[in-house]
C-alpha cells in the first residue's frame, strides 16, 4: 500500500513538473482569423478590445493596458511581395517613418534590429524599435510584417520601455508566431 501511494506521488510530481515546463506555446494563447487568413499567440490574460478602423484585431493586457499586440491588413498597391519592396532594412526605416513615427506625430522611433524568417514559401520581417514620445514614456515595439494576396499584413506588439526587459522574451515568441494562411 505505502509503494503505491509513493507511486502515485511521483506520478503526480512528473506531471506536475511537465505543465510547468517553458514551452514555446506557455504563457500564450493561440488566435486565428480564418477570414483574413493569420494567427498568432498572445499572452494570458490580454483581453480584445476595439481599436480603430485601421486595425483588424486588437488585444491589451488588463493589468497593464498600454501594453497591446494588434494586427492590421492594408492595400499594396504597386507590389505584391516584401521583395519587390527591399530588404528588411529598407522596410524598416521605410515602415519607421511612414507608421512608427510618422512627421508630425509626435513619435521619434530608432530601428534596432531587422530580421527574416521564411516559412514555406513566405518571407516574414520583424523589427524592433526604441520610440520616444513628446507625452507618456518610452514604447518598445516589435512588428512583424509578410504580404498575401495584394495585402500587407502587420502584426505590432508593444510596451512601455519600463517593462521592456520583463516581457521581452515573451514578445519576441508573439512576434515569431504570426503566420498567414497559404
Amino acid at each position: 500500500m505505502l509503494k503505491r501511494a509513493v507511486s502515485t506521488l511521483l506520478v503526480l510530481f512528473a506531471l506536475l513538473l511537465t505543465s510547468c515546463a517553458n514551452t514555446p506555446t506557455s504563457g500564450l494563447v493561440p488566435f486565428a482569423d480564418s477570414k483574413d487568413g493569420y494567427r498568432f499567440l498572445y499572452p494570458n490574460g490580454w483581453t480584445e478590445t476595439k481599436g480603430n478602423s485601421m486595425i483588424d484585431i486588437l488585444f491589451h493586457d488588463i493589468i497593464e493596458p498600454s501594453e497591446n499586440v494588434s494586427v492590421a491588413i492594408s492595400k499594396l498597391e504597386t507590389v505584391k511581395a516584401l521583395e519587390e519592396i527591399g530588404d528588411p532594412e529598407a522596410i524598416g526605416v521605410r515602415l519607421q517613418q511612414r507608421v512608427v513615427a510618422p512627421e508630425g506625430s509626435g513619435r521619434q522611433a530608432k530601428l534596432l534590429n531587422a530580421e527574416q524568417r521564411a516559412v514555406g514559401d513566405r518571407n516574414y520581417y520583424t523589427f524592433e524599435y526604441a520610440v520616444k514620445r513628446l507625452q507618456g514614456e518610452p514604447r518598445h515595439d516589435l512588428v512583424t510584417v509578410s504580404t498575401n494576396r495584394g495585402n500587407l499584413y502587420t502584426l505590432s506588439i508593444s510596451s512601455s520601455e519600463r517593462r521592456w526587459d520583463k516581457v521581452k522574451d515573451l514578445f519576441a515568441r508573439v512576434a515569431k508566431s504570426f503566420t498567414i494562411n497559404e
